[in-house]
């Protein structure tokens, strides 16, 4: 898939994460907690990738390996920015994730976020919310 339209598919899903969201009530002025997410089989092109994220001002999470369910292993990491649920700053924001995991030959996964109650706390409890992280 080319750049332009995984880009334009992820600015859909931006908009329809934030409307998702906000319907069910969580706070629309707050800081959130936006997870980019970056997968890749090889290592090293991961660990590049998050270096790149690092240097762009990302809070980089130390790479996680996952044995997916027919028994291959990935290697996945999550760059971290906090700002408003705003599609604008998204769009920005996953354009340069796609455009970094494109250089890097790796995969961009798209972003999740946390529900924010009323008390501006994230919720993380999966059992209070059905869909506390959003994808």
């Amino acid at each position: 898939m080319s750049i332009e339209r995984q880009l334009n598919e992820q600015k859909q899903e931006n908009r329809e994460i934030v409307e998702a969201i906000l319907a069910d009530g969580s706070l629309p002025d707050a800081e959130y907690t936006i997870e980019h997410h970056f997968s890749s089989t090889n290592f090293d092109r991961l660990e590049k990738a998050a270096v790149d994220a690092f240097k762009l001002g990302y809070e980089v999470n130390d790479a996680e390996e996952m044995e997916l369910e027919d028994g291959s292993v990935i290697y996945c990491f999550d760059a971290v920015a906090n700002h408003e649920l705003n599609t604008d700053l998204l769009d920005s924001a996953c354009e340069k994730m796609i455009e970094l995991a494109a250089k890097q030959k790796i995969d961009y996964d798209g972003w999740g976020t946390y529900f924010i109650d009323e008390n501006g706390e994230e919720v993380r409890d999966e059992d209070d919310y059905e869909d506390e992280e959003l994808h």
